[in-house]
């Protein structure tokens, strides 16, 4: 079951999801931690805990009385990579972008971070709002140099986010940063499930709707570098720390790649399913005055 951050009366919380309530850990088990990044600082102690945990436990909540917050409010890394379907990577050659010899990495800055049913600003510099659904990889362990073979045993679970781009702001720099990073463009939740329930990462179905239309489908099987390799060639470069998000790379069908593209609009809702990790769902709004 699923590690979630919710709030009910302006209290936020951890909390166990079962199907239709959420567990107030707080209740259920004062002594887990209170954040989830404490909790995968724990380690396997705090996951034993978590797993004690059961549907009838003290301090169940309806999950429509409460609030969903993004898992993640402060990591000290937001990295993406690009490019990394195949059929994506070829929308983007299309575009004038040059094919990447090596794994593409940029920043979104931890400031961009945004609940997952919270919503998207349409911001006043730019109306080339664009949508990307994405796996998220939550590391787990604090770790520098892993192989490629041992990456699974540093991961500490899975999200859906939405790769939200100001499209004309990314080109403005060869690290797309700045577009990729305007506040409240980071949505990512809508829990955290533990990696131990996943069988195969690589094995997950992701699918973008605008409105209802679907935009992108594919498996994360199709991603040119998988998982593993992206954490291996990552920690070669850093220390990689618990809580750290990586968003796994988009699939082809993003609204730049349109003729003439097809980015969204103020009022327009974008959700992000991921099979076995449930969903995200984000209204654009008009950049307040």
């Amino acid at each position: 079951m699923p590690l979630a951050v919710v709030s009910k009366d302006g209290k936020k919380r951890l909390g166990k999801v079962f199907g239709d309530h959420v567990v107030d850990l707080s209740i259920a088990d004062p002594g887990l931690p209170s954040d989830v990044i404490s909790f995968l600082e724990a380690g396997g102690q705090a996951i034993e805990r978590f797993e004690a945990v059961q549907a009838d436990s003290a301090g169940a909540l309806a999950l429509d009385a409460v609030t969903f917050h993004a898992p993640l409010h402060r990591p000290e890394k937001f990295l993406a990579i690009g490019m990394n379907y195949g059929e994506h990577a070829k929308e983007a050659v299309s575009l004038g972008y040059e094919a990447p010899a090596y794994q593409l990495w940029f920043n979104k800055q931890v400031s961009c971070i945004n609940d997952p049913f919270a919503d998207v600003v349409m911001p006043r510099v730019s109306a080339d709002l664009d949508y990307e659904a994405e796996l998220a990889v939550v590391i787990g362990k604090t770790c520098r140099h892993v192989t490629a073979a041992d990456a699974a045993s540093v991961i500490g679970g899975y999200m859906v986010a939405n790769d939200v781009s100001v499209r004309d702001w990314q080109r403005r720099s060869s690290t797309m940063t700045l577009g990729k990073s305007f506040d409240t463009h980071g949505p990512i939740g809508p829990w955290l499930t533990l990696a131990h329930e996943i069988g195969d990462p690589h094995a997950l179905r992701l699918r973008m709707l605008v409105n209802g239309e679907e935009r992108q489908n594919d498996i994360t099987g199709h991603m040119i570098h998988n998982i593993y390799d992206q954490i291996a060639y990552l920690s070669t470069v850093m220390t990689l720390k618990p809580g750290d998000i990586l968003s796994t790379g988009t699939p082809s069908g993003v609204g730049v790649a349109h003729e003439p593209p097809r980015f969204v609009q103020v009022g327009d809702v974008m959700r992000v399913e991921i099979e076995g990790l449930g969903h995200i769902e984000n209204t654009v709004i008009a950049e307040p005055a």
